[in-house]
């Protein structure tokens, strides 16, 4: 009988299911792994990080950006437990993620060995799959089956593996499954389909929202929003999927928002959820509007918003079919004072752009990005007050692709989900948008960016503050405390990492800065100092006369410097 290393063995199963890249941080004992990727170097590469945790939010964005798993290391106990951040952040945006993590001998395991920890409790709340292999022969088996289950389950599979068992020789016997796995797309019942017309008929204020179930299927939303004359608004992790020039399109709701979408949900008397678990549904979208979810997860339906009509489907299918099955609505003042509103908005955010003001506004930095960013570009973006400008004005043109960390919202996101990104795609343009919070968390892989010789364009948004947090104490607590960051010069920084580097103080240096990123052959790092000021916080609006004095709302818009930008509701009474 032929004979094979179980570690190699192992390998040849990841590649088999399309693994091409793996991240981690040598230790002791994932040694034996080590050995089998210098064996399997010319079909599995291997990927140092400075920190697991980079690693494992780099597989996170790989499954976000491709569909496909993404995969990372961990030795036992530190660098297992490094990975947690990003696994979590997979977990809970639903991407599959293989972990793999080092262990002690079995020989020396369950006697208080240096660094042996019990991996799997700690990991099984994360996890879809979580398994400690228990014998050699069995390693590739059990790598086969955490694959299968990451995909079927969109989460998190560990597999832990003793390091002596990767250095035996074992039976060359198995054959992985990735040739036989399957998945299928979920008709939606026509008798639901059927159901949800009559609502849609009789609503006088309809909105579609829509989230990552319908990515691909922008035509679908746009057929779907203009038979039914209405507009449409998206979750966060949607942003992209339609082109942000579309005159139906009013961005994203809540805080990390625009203020035409949180106003059509507020006034909105049907809503038309498909493919989205938005968390905040229950705070922003109207308590008293009929509601259509469309879901391949029953379990979601009526999760943020008592349901009127329940379809259980593909959310591209349904929405073809409803158009399909449904009688045009006129296009009507709703429609169009939801357009007026959309335009209105990008006129005011287009106000600031040549602003040239010091410290700077975000505005004009993001024009620099939309006026360098290439066609099929992907933005890799950090969260706090960073997420909320993005949001805002990237101006994406639905070939481009937007990633964050979305319900775990972990600072720290984009300097490794870029890698991802670009590994995963080498010939694309790729962005990082940070604060400077979350990028001084994880800076050091810049490093990495550099050694792999990654052409990533790191942006970074410098307020010395944790701007967003900032805001929230504004509105709890009696004092602003701990929020404040000590100023440093990230772009000198980057450039004592190899990186090109730029730290821009004067509108006038933009240019000249994202000219020389947009033609640059390694990393760049552009540090731009901006104002320390809230975005406008859309969440919390200060214009309705019904509610607030004529002190307090002239007060809000000069705080805001809002201009010509009545409110939805001023609108449908012109």
């Amino acid at each position: 009988m032929t004979k094979i290393n179980a570690g190699v063995a192992m390998l040849k199963v990841m590649e088999d299911w399309g693994i091409d890249h793996l991240y981690g941080l040598p230790g002791g004992s994932f040694n034996s792994t080590m050995d089998a990727l210098f064996d399997e170097q010319d079909h599995i590469k291997y990927i140092q990080v400075r920190h697991e945790e980079t690693g494992s939010l780099a597989a996170a964005a790989d499954a976000k950006v491709t569909g496909k798993i993404g995969a990372v290391f961990g030795s036992a106990g530190p660098g297992a437990t490094h990975l947690i951040n990003g696994l979590y952040d997979a977990q809970m945006d639903n991407v599959p993620v293989l972990a793999l993590l080092g262990q002690v001998a079995s020989s020396a395991m369950n006697t208080n060995a240096f660094q042996e920890l019990n991996e799997n409790p700690l990991f099984a709340d994360v996890s879809v799959y979580n398994r400690t292999v228990m014998n050699a022969q069995s390693l590739p088996f059990v790598v086969d089956e955490a694959i299968k289950a990451a995909y079927r389950h969109s989460g998190v599979a560990v597999v832990t593996i003793p390091v002596d068992y990767g250095f035996e020789e074992i039976e060359d016997t198995f054959v992985s499954t990735a040739a036989t796995y399957q998945t299928t797309t979920i008709q939606p019942n026509e008798a639901q389909l059927k159901a949800a017309l009559p609502l849609i008929q009789a609503a006088k204020q309809p909105v579609l929202y829509i989230g990552q179930g319908v990515r691909g299927g922008a035509d679908a939303v746009k057929a779907f929003a203009e038979h039914f004359s209405m507009p449409v608004a998206a979750a966060v992790l949607a942003k992209g999927i339609i082109n942000d020039d579309y005159e139906n399109y009013l961005g994203s709701a809540a805080r990390v928002a625009t203020k035409p979408a949180n106003e059509a949900l507020a006034n909105a008397d049907l809503i038309i959820s498909v493919g989205s678990n938005f968390p905040f549904g229950g705070a922003f979208f109207n308590k008293d509007a009929k509601f259509i979810q469309v879901d391949i997860d029953g379990s979601k339906f009526g999760r943020r918003h008592d349901v009127d009509v329940a379809i259980l489907g593909d959310g591209i299918l349904t929405l073809q079919r409803l158009t399909e099955l449904g009688e045009a609505r006129t296009a009507d003042k709703w429609y169009e004072a939801n357009q007026t509103n959309i335009k209105n908005w990008h006129n005011w955010r287009h106000s600031f752009y040549d602003d040239k003001r010091k410290p700077m506004r975000p505005e004009p930095v993001y024009k620099e990005i939309n006026r360098i960013a290439e066609d099929d570009a992907i933005f890799v973006v950090d969260v706090g007050n960073v997420t909320t400008h993005s949001v805002r004005h990237l101006e994406m043109n639905g070939k481009q692709q937007f990633t964050t960390s979305g319900w775990f919202a972990t600072m720290g996101y984009a300097v490794p989900g870029a890698i991802g990104a670009q590994l995963s795609y080498p010939n694309r343009q790729v962005f990082t948008i940070n604060g400077d919070g979350g990028f001084a968390m994880n800076m050091q892989d810049i490093i990495t960016q550099v050694k792999y010789k990654l052409p990533i364009i790191n942006v970074i948004l410098t307020n010395d503050s944790l701007g967003f947090i900032e805001a929230e104490q504004e509105e709890t607590n009696k004092a602003l405390f701990g929020v404040d960051l000590y100023d440093v010069d990230f772009g000198k920084a980057a450039e004592a990492m190899g990186a090109k580097g730029f730290t821009v103080t004067d509108y006038d240096q933009l240019a000249p800065a994202f000219d020389a990123a947009k033609d640059s052959d390694r990393p760049v790092v552009i540090e731009v100092k901006i104002a320390n000021d809230r975005p406008l916080p859309v969440e919390s609006m200060v214009l309705d006369p019904n509610t607030f004095s004529a002190d307090q709302i002239s007060a809000y818009k000069e705080r805001y410097e809002i201009h010509d930008m009545p409110t939805l509701v001023d609108l449908l009474a012109q």
